[in-house]
């Protein structure tokens, strides 16, 4: 008898996890908020569509059932929403969402939430599950975390109420064949910590360096090495996780300069690519009624996470205050080609970048690189 999983959120990480355990035979219906069904994704659905994006191009005839009956029969529920709201309404979003996922399950089924929390997080999700639900966690109902990110590996473990082992999860998770480990909630909290903080001091390192590299030798010879592979597209990634860590603190300790240290960095970065896109001006005598900004950056529109397309939308906003004429383009084949302004192009990734590198046919268009270095490529 195959399992019966619901996996509610059609984002790029839900989708993917719903795909997986499909194709290992499981039953699994997927939610997609906007509509009031569930979805029913069979194998052969799974392995013809690779991704959100396809499935949705082609729209297939799928197999649907009331969004609550589908719960109700779940004996896993997948949390992994699409989360788009910003600052303290970015919880509030979650807890909403979080209810309607959980309002319908019934006794003996499992919760996986899968979105970052801080430390102690997981303690408001099980207080509010069993106010939901009306059933007592690691009695009647069990409740795990793992935190997905569509750009890092899944997690080694699985965080887990007692700590206590699930084979039925650990083999709908396994894909390399290693079984799951199954620890504590609290010890998965500290693991996700330790994964967000290690990556973000290692790129503000960067970051911080990099500033003061001013003469063009210094850049040219830091260029050649693997900085010039980070872009912004990469220092953006897991800002949700950074900030779910630092709301987990009330005054300051040395964790807190860390993770505030951290989000410093790359507001700073910010800043100092704007300077960049000002010099290059300057250095050009173009005049910002005369210019025009696109910034490259294609984006997953499917993520959970909301971060990137924040910081798209911030870096658009600041650049309009020095110039008006500033477009975000998320596509990668965007036709450039047709202004009567000069055009200075934002790559924001590495494969913007390439793309733009390819289909580049203006010896006029102007290149920055948005990574560590702020090159300008002319």
């Amino acid at each position: 008898m195959s399992t019966n999983v619901v996996v509610y959120g059609l984002s790029t990480e839900g989708y993917s996890i719903a795909s997986q355990m499909a194709i290992k035979g499981a039953t699994v219906y997927i939610i997609d908020e906007s509509t009031p069904s569930a979805i029913l994704l069979k194998s052969e659905i799974a392995k013809t569509y690779p991704n959100v994006s396809s499935l949705k191009e082609d729209e297939p005839l799928l197999a649907m059932e009331p969004i609550d009956t589908a719960i109700s029969k779940a004996q896993y529920l997948f949390f992994t929403p699409r989360i788009r709201k910003t600052g303290q309404d970015v919880k509030t979003e979650i807890h909403s969402k979080f209810k309607d996922a959980v309002t319908s399950l019934k006794k003996n089924s499992s919760v996986v939430f899968t979105l970052p929390v801080g430390f102690g997080g997981n303690n408001e999700n099980i207080s509010l599950l069993e106010h939901l639900t009306g059933l007592e966690v690691g009695k009647q109902i069990s409740y795990f975390y793992y935190p997905l990110d569509n750009l890092n590996p899944p997690p080694k473990v699985v965080g887990s109420f007692n700590g206590k082992d699930d084979p039925v999860l650990s083999d709908l998770l396994t894909v390399d064949k290693k079984n799951k480990k199954f620890v504590a909630i609290s010890s998965s909290e500290h693991f996700h910590a330790i994964d967000v903080l290690s990556r973000f001091s290692s790129l503000c390192s960067i970051l911080e360096v990099c500033k003061f590299a001013q003469d063009d030798i210094t850049k040219n010879d830091l260029s050649s090495d693997s900085i010039h592979e980070v872009f912004l597209d990469n220092m953006t990634g897991g800002l949700l996780d950074l900030k779910s860590l630092g709301s987990s603190f009330e005054g300051t300790n040395t964790l807190m300069y860390l993770i505030n240290g951290s989000v410093k960095g790359i507001d700073g970065y910010i800043k100092r690519l704007i300077d960049e896109i000002r010099s290059t001006l300057k250095k050009n005598d173009l005049k910002a009624s005369r210019t025009k900004i696109a910034l490259s950056w294609t984006l997953d529109q499917h993520t959970m996470r909301g971060d990137k397309i924040e910081m798209l939308q911030n870096l658009t906003s600041k650049l309009r205050d020095y110039i008006g004429d500033v477009e975000a383009y998320e596509d990668p084949n965007f036709d450039l080609f047709h202004s009567d302004k000069t055009t200075i192009v934002v790559a924001c990734s590495k494969s913007d970048y390439e793309n733009l590198k390819k289909t580049e046919k203006n010896s006029d268009l102007i290149i920055v690189k948005a990574n560590p270095l702020c090159e300008t490529i002319q």
